[in-house]
């Protein structure tokens, strides 16, 4: 059995090895062709397991830069930005400054309007009718942890449709389902076991000689 630790480093390793071993394999298709079709599509992987190159200004460029990167700078397949070279590792990079626009609903917090953002894109379908379903009941069980009262599945979606800008309408008929009377919706670092207003026992903490 090998370990990892007995291979060769990742020089990039927020893409993991699997994505290390993909780009090794480009390198033995023998098509250039096909080679820099299958580079394509390794692009696409990496791009869904570092999703947070998004926040980069031309992060698909990026992405090519990285893929050479990893290759060791061999390999011979199409790009549609110029081929990085060895000696522009060694330069510094500047840190790019990231604007974060403030958030619009914070009971609900900014990656549900980044959830919000990619069901907006995805096109109409069974799987996004659920989607939507599973976003607006989390986001129902957030409201109910900072607003401690019920509220109507129609407040859920108007949320999710203002949050999206009117680009996500949620489709009619769905329903969420009703709130059991034990649920218990937490803050943050609220212990589950200890009532707010918990009085102390005065003969449990009574010392005995």
């Amino acid at each position: 059995m090998v370990y990892n630790t007995e291979k060769q480093r990742l020089v990039k390793p927020e893409y993991g090895r699997v994505i290390f071993d993909m780009v090794q394999s480009l390198k033995k298709i023998e098509s250039r062709e096909k080679r820099s079709e299958q580079a394509r599509a390794v692009i696409r992987a990496m791009e869904i397991i570092n999703y947070d190159v998004h926040r980069q200004e031309n992060f698909e460029n990026k992405l090519w830069d990285d893929l050479f990167i990893i290759a060791d700078y061999d390999l011979d397949v199409d790009s549609p930005y110029p081929k990085p070279s060895p000696e522009q590792s060694l330069v510094r990079p500047e840190v790019p400054s990231i604007e974060r626009k403030p958030i619009r609903a914070t009971q609900y917090g900014r990656n549900i309007e980044s959830m919000i953002n990619l069901v907006a894109d995805m096109e109409d379908s069974e799987v996004k009718t659920a989607v939507i379903r599973s976003l607006a009941i989390y986001m129902r069980t957030q409201y109910l942890i900072w607003n401690k009262d019920s509220v109507a599945d129609e407040t859920i979606f108007q949320d999710i449709e203002r949050l999206s800008d009117g680009r996500v309408k949620v489709p009619e008929g769905i329903q969420l389902g009703r709130i059991g009377a034990e649920s218990n919706y937490l803050k943050p670092g609220q212990n589950p076991r200890k009532p707010l207003n918990q009085k102390k026992n005065g003969k449990n903490n009574k010392k005995y000689r």
